[in-house]
């Protein structure tokens, strides 16, 4: 995804889950750097397929913010694989 704006501002949509976690809900960030680790790292990884990120007007799902995790620019150190 080249030209994504990791500095910008997002917002995270976590799909709603059967047991509502309090990790599993609306958030908005700072950064879409800081919302795409709080999605990966953070949030029960059962939500991540119907969750959505959304940066400057456009929509980002589940496999998408993963790409955008996995991807060369993505600026934040990543947390260490299990």
């Amino acid at each position: 995804m080249s030209g994504f704006d990791y500095s910008a501002a997002a917002e995270l949509y976590p799909s709603k889950g059967r047991n509502e976690s309090p990790k599993a809900r609306y958030r908005r960030f700072a950064t879409a750097a800081e919302a795409v680790q709080y999605a990966v790292e953070e949030m029960p990884q059962a939500l991540l397929r119907g969750s959505f990120l959304e940066v400057d007007e456009q929509r980002f799902d589940g496999a998408q913010i993963l790409d955008l995790y996995s991807a060369e620019t993505y600026p934040l150190v990543r947390a260490p694989a299990d």
